[in-house]
């Protein structure tokens, strides 16, 4: 994780973050605290049991229009005007997708087959399944694309990336519950960067033991990264709740890494 302790710290003005933090002032707050990196164009962010880096722009708009395109582009229909929630179940392997093998997921529940609010797609080093929520993935050879965000991340981090996993959201109707990524494979204190691209959308976290008083929501737009390190997947929940008036697409990446 990026190193959040004193010796990073710049002597640029202060920046305001563009969230509200449980009771925070800047820098004296024992509970919640945070302070703006000038080199990293982001802020670390100190919260109980856990660490989060907020990039707003980590990605450019013109960069990221460009993996939007990446992700969708295929052989058979519009990418940016098709309405992708008329593919849902049988219909979306019939969508020849160039660079991302999207699937329609589903669980067994109580008897019933009942597909995810999302899309999904899953890469990685070729010896990394993934197991959650009842289902057990198998990683894609990663692409050119995938790999090549993943390396521009790491430049801020100290650690190494062996997976993604990625949620592409049609529209502000598909969601993801609460929930917190401490699977087995993920180790003690997992770091979980995640990129968002497309549309702007409401990332919330909670933590276990007070969730009504201790509830965060960071706007994830076009480009923002955030990284979740520390004991928060431990300590804390987060979810994408729906915002049904939200149209556009929104494709999240969280790069993890998988230990057996």
């Amino acid at each position: 994780m990026i190193d959040l302790s004193n010796k990073q710290q710049n002597k640029s003005e202060p920046q305001i973050l563009p969230f509200s933090l449980p009771s925070c002032t800047l820098f004296d707050n024992e509970s919640y605290k945070y302070k703006w990196n000038n080199k990293l164009n982001g802020f670390y962010i100190k919260i109980p049991k856990g660490r989060l880096f907020y990039a707003q722009n980590f990605f450019n708009k013109e960069t990221s229009d460009k993996y939007i395109q990446y992700f969708l582009e295929n052989q058979t229909n519009d990418w940016h005007s098709t309405n992708w929630r008329d593919f849902e179940k049988e219909k979306l392997p019939k969508i020849n997708f160039k660079n991302i093998d999207w699937q329609h997921d589903k669980l067994n529940m109580y008897g019933k087959e009942v597909y995810l609010p999302r899309y999904s797609a899953w890469y990685g080093d070729s010896d990394k399944p993934y197991t959650y929520s009842g289902l057990t993935l198998q990683p894609k050879k990663w692409t050119k694309g995938l790999f090549g965000i993943k390396k521009q991340i790491e430049k801020i981090t100290t650690v190494k990336f062996n997976s993604v996993l990625m949620n592409w959201y049609r529209d502000g109707k598909d969601h993801m519950g609460w929930h917190a990524d401490a699977e087995p494979e993920l180790g003690k204190n997992p770091v979980i960067a995640s990129i968002n691209f497309g549309a702007t959308r409401d990332f919330m976290i909670r933590k276990n033991d007070n969730p009504k008083n201790n509830t965060i929501k960071i706007p994830l737009e076009h480009g923002t990264l955030l990284i979740m390190a520390g004991e928060m997947q431990h300590f804390w929940q987060h979810s994408v709740p729906k915002r049904v008036n939200i149209q556009e697409s929104r494709i999240n990446l969280t790069f993890r890494i998988i230990n057996h």
